[in-house]
């Protein structure tokens, strides 16, 4: 009797495996999108369109390069989540090599652009000090370094991977909400307030499909969350500006 009750529920187990399968993908599928659209909207006057602009911002041959490697990254998150939804699991595998690869290209990359665009005075005013604000974006090319190695490494666990990877991608994702026109004049307070909306969206996710947060969600949240306060405790301490005057090279505002 209970063999035949197991029979009769397999099918509806699999229907509910399948619907749950792909409603994950078209979820991460669309956060995907959803940080790519904020990324183009957010860099649109500086970078995108900038040949456009009435007031045209400088691009050094260091900000197209710099540029066309965090495009790339976004563009390669919506290839790789658009691959999974339509079964091409190996072409992602391999794909996820050059990921990897453009991972660690754009961890240096991203630290000598920020170091170079304090030390020109060229940084944008987010409302905190220059040699302040360098720990922003010097601490957050290391948390998106170690979510991308955790992700990496949790690869054949894909309910991490993909959340780990949706986290690392917010982290690079923030400075274009920091560029939007109603967020860039709210400082570092706001910018990392919207950008966290991303994982508020995640944790009620969690919650609806699988009734409890994932750890990974939750982890990884939790480790890009706490970061974002204690950059601007780093950047305002006296070891701190030491070491960022030290980094420039020559004497800016603190």
């Amino acid at each position: 009797m209970q063999q035949a009750t197991t029979i009769e529920t397999a099918p509806e187990i699999a229907r509910a495996t399948g619907a749950a399968v792909q409603c994950d993908r078209r979820f991460f599928g669309g956060m995907a999108i959803a940080l790519g659209i904020t990324v183009g909207a957010g860099f649109s006057r500086t970078y995108y369109f900038n040949g456009v602009a009435a007031e045209p911002f400088a691009l050094t041959p260091l900000l197209h390069w710099h540029g066309a490697a965090f495009s790339a990254w976004m563009l390669l998150l919506v290839a790789q989540t658009m691959l999974i939804a339509t079964h091409h699991v190996r072409v992602h595998m391999r794909l996820g090599v050059a990921g990897a690869v453009l991972a660690a290209l754009m961890v240096p990359l991203g630290m000598i652009v920020a170091v170079t665009r304090t030390a020109s005075g060229a940084i944008a005013d987010h409302g905190a000090p220059p040699l302040v604000f360098l720990a922003v974006p010097l601490v957050g090319m290391l948390v998106f370094a170690l979510l991308v190695g955790a992700a990496l490494y949790l690869r054949r666990e894909s309910g991490a991977h993909k959340r780990l990877m949706l986290l690392a991608t917010l982290e690079l994702a923030t400075a274009g909400v920091a560029r939007l026109p109603f967020v860039e004049e709210w400082g570092p307070a706001g910018f990392f307030g919207v950008a966290d909306l991303f994982i508020v969206a995640l944790i009620v996710y969690d919650l609806v499909t699988r009734k409890r947060v994932h750890a990974a969600t939750m982890w990884g949240g939790l480790f890009l969350v706490a970061s974002q306060p204690l950059r601007l405790v780093l950047g305002g301490s006296s070891l701190w500006s030491a070491f960022a005057s030290w980094l420039v090279g020559s004497p800016v505002p603190l």
